[in-house]
């Protein structure tokens, strides 16, 4: 495969490459790059939203674009009944090697049959969705694969500073659609992702697209730099 740089780099780790980093090019900004080492990081190396995040899990957990599985094993932990899931068969080789008992790689709009009381998403998790039009899909597809009461706790920010001039002034193309879906590709060694979608949304618009598909919408956390964590939660049948 040449298009796993993610899952490659995880198992790079894993073997000893401690310094690795998967370097992000994107659109919207100049190329970052993401250490590595920092997806396997310990319960006391999370930050508050992830911990905030883990306590909310009730049970059973999708961890959705699990990576290294660093918040499924803190859930395993703790005795919670969590699985796994991603897409990279990198990463599900490595979660498998770290003691992650339920890993499923698959795409999470692929399952059909499985049903869950909390989907977990974080680093940007929503991300997956892609687009807003990709974001009404992922919430009537998560209808179905969450039970009645269920709940999706999801990491986003609000981008709109990203687009600031230095005296203040937001400067966006009304013409280029909303500012907030952003194309990326990774890069590892000579692996790539190809350009995909991925959408970071301000936690207004996101209440708005919650209610319309039928859950109800809170904040948990709001952070200085945008971030912040929600919950969305399915009426009960």
């Amino acid at each position: 495969m040449k298009n796993d740089p993610i899952g490659t780099a995880l198992a790079d780790y894993m073997e000893g490459a401690k310094d690795a980093v998967v370097v992000v090019a994107s659109n919207l900004t100049e190329n970052d790059v993401i250490p590595v080492h920092y997806l396997f990081r310990s319960i006391k190396e999370m930050p508050e939203l992830e911990l905030l995040a883990l306590e909310a899990c009730r049970g059973s957990i999708l961890d959705v674009g699990a990576g290294a599985g660093s918040h499924s094993l803190a859930l395993q932990e703790r005795g919670q009944e969590v699985t796994a899931l991603d897409i990279s068969a990198g990463a599900v080789a490595v979660m498998q090697q770290r003691g992650v008992k339920q890993v499923l790689q698959q795409d999470v709009f692929a399952l059909k049959e499985q049903q869950y009381d909390t989907l977990l998403m974080l680093m940007n998790g929503i991300g997956i969705a892609g687009n807003l039009v990709g974001l009404e899909r992922f919430l009537e597809h998560a209808k179905n694969i969450l039970k009645p009461g269920g709940q999706i706790l999801l990491e986003s920010s609000d981008i709109l500073y990203m687009y600031e001039d230095e005296e203040g002034e937001v400067l966006l193309d009304l013409n280029a659609g909303y500012y907030g879906e952003v194309k990326y590709n990774m890069h590892y060694k000579e692996e790539e992702t190809g350009w995909f979608n991925w959408l970071f949304i301000d936690p207004a618009i996101l209440e708005d697209y919650a209610i319309q598909h039928g859950f109800t919408f809170e904040v948990l956390y709001e952070g200085e730099f945008g971030e912040y964590l929600a919950r969305l939660t399915l009426a009960e049948a």
